[in-house]
C-alpha cells in the first residue's frame, strides 16, 4: 500500500542530491567565466561581485594579443588530435586482439597496461627528456604526440578491449564466410559496431592530452611550441599575476571538452556501459 509514496520520496531525494552535486561541479566554472569578464581591480574585490558589475572582454584581448595564446591553442589541437588518431588506430588492433584473438597471457598483458596506466607522470618527465634529447626531438611537436601517444595506448586498450567482448562472434563469423580478411572484419564490420567505445576512448585520450601539463613544460620549453596549460600557467611575471587573463584563458581553453561531451554524450554513456558489463 505504501510502495509508491516510499518510491516517489526516494526519488526526490535522488534528484535533490544529484541537482546539488551538478552545483557543486559547476560553481568554480561558473566561477571562472564570470571572473574572466570583470576588470582586474574587481577579480580581488571583498566581498566578491557574483556578476561584473563593470563587463570587460580586456582579459580575452591580453590573452590572445599580448600572452600568444592562439598559438598555444594551436599547438594544444594538433597534439590532441594526431596523439588520438594514433592512440585510436593502435589501440583498436590490440583491443581485439585481446579480446578476440586465442593468446596466451592475456591476463599478464591485462594487469601490465593497467599497471602501466597508471604509473605516476612524474616519474618519467626526466627519462623522457634524456631521450628526446638524445633523438633531437626537443622543442618539436612529433616528440609530444609520440609521448603523448604512448601514455594513453594503455588506457585505451582496455576501454576498447571490454567493449570488443560485448559484440556478438557471430558477426565476425558471417564475414568470414563471405571471404572477408581478418584485417577487413575488423575494419568493416567490429569498428562499425564498436563506435560508442572509440568515441569514449578518443574523448578521454584528447582529454588528457588538452591537459596534460608536466610533459609539456619538460620537453618543450621554446614559446612557439608550448601547449595550452605550459603557457597559461606562465601568465604574467615574477611580480604580478594576471588572474583575469588566466580566467580568460582557462574559459576558453574548457569550451572544446565541454562541446565534445555535449555532442557526444550518449557515444560516451553508452561505451562506458557496454565496458563495463564484463571483463
Amino acid at each position: 500500500m505504501n510502495v509508491r509514496p516510499r518510491v516517489g520520496f526516494h526519488f526526490r531525494w535522488a534528484h535533490l542530491w544529484a541537482l546539488l552535486v551538478a552545483l557543486f561541479v559547476a560553481a568554480p566554472l561558473y566561477w571562472m567565466a564570470v571572473s574572466s569578464l570583470k576588470p582586474l581591480e574587481e577579480v580581488g574585490a571583498n566581498p566578491p561581485t557574483a556578476w561584473p558589475e563593470t563587463l570587460t572582454f580586456e582579459n580575452y584581448r591580453q590573452a590572445f594579443t599580448d600572452n600568444n595564446f592562439g598559438r598555444y591553442l594551436l599547438n594544444s589541437a594538433a597534439v590532441s588530435l594526431l596523439a588520438t588518431g594514433l592512440v585510436l588506430a593502435l589501440s583498436a588492433f590490440a583491443g581485439y586482439a585481446l579480446a578476440r584473438l586465442p593468446l596466451r597471457g592475456k591476463s599478464p598483458i591485462m594487469v601490465a597496461l593497467l599497471m602501466i596506466s597508471l604509473f605516476p607522470t612524474i616519474a618519467l618527465a626526466a627519462p623522457l627528456f634524456l631521450l628526446m634529447r638524445e633523438v633531437g626531438w626537443l622543442n618539436s611537436y612529433q616528440g609530444l604526440i609520440l609521448v603523448y601517444t604512448a601514455l594513453n595506448i594503455p588506457f585505451a586498450i582496455w576501454i576498447l578491449r571490454n567493449f570488443f567482448l560485448q559484440i556478438p562472434k557471430e558477426m565476425e563469423e558471417v564475414a568470414w564466410v563471405d571471404g572477408a580478411s581478418p584485417v577487413r572484419t575488423v575494419l568493416r564490420v567490429i569498428l562499425p559496431q564498436a563506435l560508442p567505445g572509440m568515441f569514449t576512448a578518443a574523448i578521454f585520450t584528447f582529454t588528457a592530452c588538452w591537459t596534460e601539463f608536466l610533459i609539456g613544460l619538460t620537453l618543450n620549453t621554446a614559446d612557439d611550441y608550448r601547449t595550452m596549460p605550459v603557457g597559461v600557467a606562465l601568465f604574467g611575471s615574477t611580480f604580478t599575476v594576471p588572474y583575469g587573463t588566466i580566467f580568460a584563458a582557462a574559459t576558453v581553453s574548457v569550451l572544446p571538452i565541454a562541446l565534445l561531451v555535449l555532442v557526444f554524450r550518449r557515444a560516451v554513456v553508452s561505451g562506458l556501459t557496454s565496458g563495463a558489463v564484463k571483463g
